[in-house]
């Protein structure tokens, strides 16, 4: 009922323009707003726009404005892009050191700035040009709309009344539709970082993207295609309330493809995921995906019309500007969507060249392709084709396709394009006829396609060369270790899971050879070979530590049961929040209720480093210390075979210098130099401790000793105390040393 109300009031509000010959949908409600944009000129059949993302405009690094200033408004005015996407992170908002992070107003007038000086050396409309929030441009916000939402104030969108968490823009050609819809799922409740890493959509943005996306279906005659864009990658957006996924809805709309930011290059270069709805009950795919590619297999093509769509999409999270001076540019030939990533750390492109088809077996081709080439759906498959964008007339432009079969590149066709001639024409495409049957192959990255233009000048451009399937078929990829980590796993999903497999994992290794040693009379012992026995023996020694191993038991149900810290979560700083391992607690911006658990599961960034990185290797650091003072007891009293009842004090005094004797002789036990290894990596985990705190005090301005001691000081205190109960034994302890030293 309530999507009923939201699509009659968004058609109750059509507003039409007739000078510029576009239409306007907008509701209070749902907050959307809609735009079809007329595309006039050639070439008929194509559109490209340009994406940009994670600006970070910064008042410590200057610098990114100003390049943003002298490269972007010229490459644009050169590319004649229908729209411009800014998706996400617009602003830096940190601190010099990084560790403080929230809204700063002098960034967000520089972005307007800048903005308004590249729209005028670009020569664009302002109008197609979108920008969205990213989390960096929602740190500390308290509610959207607010004294410190800079973004409603000085953003594209927020100044043109696109208020909405959901826009979308058509472009219309005379032969097709092309669909654009922007997503802004940033938490409501804007925390600082660095528990603001997520993107957060809610039932509603979902029902509202839904919405957006069906708008044509059942009213459009002509093709369809459909792009969604956003700041945050699949991988790093959460379920809403009810479970639904960002992912869900573009898998039941068959999407061209999702593109985003957020995660910059750093991470690798091939951050780029493919998306298919799995028939399998017990997938893992709700957990992680291990390549590029979904496993998919072609059968039996359906030809019918009644057909259903493939349902799949292409994911491409896109290179930030922050540090690689990334610019993408995205075309739609005919349905066939392709790209191409352009960096400006080498300065400004005199020429750029985007192939359109064939499309790039590795990042494009879907099974829709090969459904397309199995049922002979190939009239877009007779010509070679290209967007050259140059700030100087070119005078050719070559194709070349190389086979790779021999072992090496083999050069089997080579043609000059012509370009397309159209009066007001919006770009130049260029074309080659080839005979498209003779590259047929099974192997998707047999052939290789290179495009090359030349200008007047004598420059000459060549594009990457690129691996395509005339039948539709994907080459395999998979992503590096660190590609898989931030694309392949939903983190959301993993978060509860390894969470509570860590709690019961560090509750079991404290609770189970404590239980050996009371109840079982088999103990571990190190004269036992075995890894586990060796581990088993350590953990057995730390129960003998009654004071330590009571002290952990209790701070691990201390993480579970209490907050962890209370800090200003906002950019006001004046409210307080608690964070405990569901979320953080904060006031509402009325103050009237409270908003439980936000930013879960973006609080992971601390609670798992925290037990996989200070509390489990503590653990094992206090047992290898007790071991270690076992170890060196048994040693001391090794020397005569006796037990120690049977010394007298004489006899103890004798045996200890001759303990002490043994310490300097190559014993690594009676040197004890493992035990100064120990106290090494415990400094190393006190470190790491140290600068968790330090950087937690920075993010929310908090006091160590007021706002969070049992989080801040507990591990200290009790590697400390297992140190000081495990030291070296000195003459006037020896007698009391070696009572206790008999179990």
């Amino acid at each position: 009922m309530g999507s009923a109300i939201l699509m009659l009031e968004l058609f109750l509000c059509l507003t039409v323009y007739a000078a510029s010959e576009e239409f306007e949908f907008s509701s209070s409600k749902s907050s959307s707003h809609r735009r079809v944009i007329d595309v006039k000129g050639g070439p008929e059949s194509l559109v490209w726009v340009v994406q940009l993302s994670d600006l970070h405009f910064s008042v410590h690094h200057p610098d990114r404005a100003l390049d943003f200033k002298n490269f972007v408004g010229p490459a644009l005015s050169m590319i004649n892009p229908s729209l411009v996407l800014i998706t996400g992170d617009l602003t830096d908002g940190k601190s010099k050191d990084l560790l403080t992070m929230k809204q700063n107003e002098e960034e967000w007038v520089e972005y307007q700035n800048m903005m308004a000086d590249v729209i005028k050396r670009s020569r664009l409309d302002r109008s197609i040009f979108f920008d969205l929030r990213g989390n960096h441009d929602n740190f500390g916000v308290p509610v959207l709309g607010g004294s410190f939402d800079f973004f409603s104030k000085y953003s594209i969108n927020g100044q043109l009344g696109r208020t909405g968490n959901v826009n979308s823009v058509t472009l219309q050609t005379g032969e097709r539709k092309h669909l654009f819809v922007g997503v802004d799922s940033t938490m409501s409740v804007g925390l600082r970082g660095p528990t603001n890493l997520f993107g957060h959509p809610t039932d509603q943005l979902l029902a509202e993207l839904d919405m957006e996306l069906s708008q044509w279906d059942s009213q459009s005659e002509k093709p369809l295609s459909k792009i969604s864009f956003g700041h945050f990658p699949l991988s790093f957006s959460a379920t809403s309330y009810s479970g639904k996924s960002l992912k869900d809805i573009f898998l039941n709309h068959s999407i061209s493809a999702y593109i985003c930011g957020h995660l910059h290059t750093r991470f690798g270069k091939n951050l780029k995921r493919h998306h298919q709805l799995s028939r399998h009950f017990l997938s893992l795919q709700k957990f992680f995906q291990p390549n590029v590619h979904q496993l998919s297999f072609h059968g039996t093509a359906n030809c019918s019309i009644e057909a259903p769509a493939a349902r799949e999409f292409w994911e491409w999270e896109m290179g930030d500007w922050r540090k690689s001076r990334a610019m993408r540019i995205l075309a739609i030939d005919r349905g066939h969507v392709s790209y191409v990533d352009i960096d400006f750390m080498s300065g400004t492109k005199k020429t750029i060249i985007l192939p359109t088809f064939p499309l790039d077996s590795r990042f494009m081709s879907t099974s829709s392709s090969h459904h397309k080439y199995e049922c002979h759906a190939v009239v877009s498959y007779e010509t070679v084709r290209a967007l050259v964008f140059s700030v100087s007339p070119i005078v050719s432009v070559m194709t070349r396709i190389y086979d790779s079969r021999p072992g090496y590149l083999n050069l089997v066709f080579e043609a000059p394009m012509r370009k397309l001639v159209d009066n007001t024409s919006r770009g130049d495409l260029y074309v080659a006829p080839w005979n498209y049957r003779a590259f047929e192959d099974p192997i998707p990255n047999r052939y290789w396609l290179q495009i090359e233009a030349t200008d007047f000048m004598g420059r000459s451009t060549s594009t990457d060369l690129r691996p395509f399937s005339v039948n539709g078929l994907s080459t395999m990829l998979s992503w590096t270790w660190k590609e898989f980590m931030v694309m392949g796993c939903q983190w959301a999903a993993l978060y509860y899971p390894m969470f509570w497999c860590a709690v019961y994992f560090i509750l079991s290794i404290l609770l189970i050879p404590k239980a050996l040693l009371i109840f079982s009379i088999r103990h571990f012992t190190y004269k036992n070979k075995g890894f586990l026995n060796g581990i088993g023996f350590v953990l057995q020694e730390l129960s003998r530590v009654p004071f330590t191993w009571f002290g952990f038991l209790g701070y691990l149900f201390y993480l579970i049961l209490f907050p962890w810290f209370i800090g200003k979560v906002f950019t006001d700083d004046k409210d307080k929040g608690y964070m405990t391992y569901m979320g953080w607690v904060v006031k509402s911006f009325n103050q009237k209720g409270k908003h439980e658990y936000a930013g879960s599961p973006d609080i992971m960034v601390v609670v798992l480093p925290h037990l996989f990185f200070v509390v489990f290797p503590a653990i094992l650091l206090t047992g290898a210390l007790a071991t270690e003072k076992q170890i060196s007891r048994e040693n001391f009293l090794s020397l005569t075979g006796k037990k120690e009842d049977d010394y007298d004090q004489e006899e103890r005094s004798s045996l200890w210098y001759d303990y002490q004797r043994s310490r300097k002789s190559n014993s690594c036990v009676g040197n004890r130099w493992i035990r100064k290894v120990l106290l090494v990596l415990c400094l190393a985990v006190c470190w790491k401790h140290f600068m968790n705190c330090r950087a937690l005090i920075k993010a929310y301005e908090m006091n160590p000793i007021l706002n969070f001691p049992g989080y801040s000081l507990t591990i200290p205190l009790l590697l400390a105390y297992t140190v000081y109960k495990t030291r070296s034994l000195s003459s006037h302890e020896q007698t009391k040393q070696q009572e206790e030293v008999m179990l």
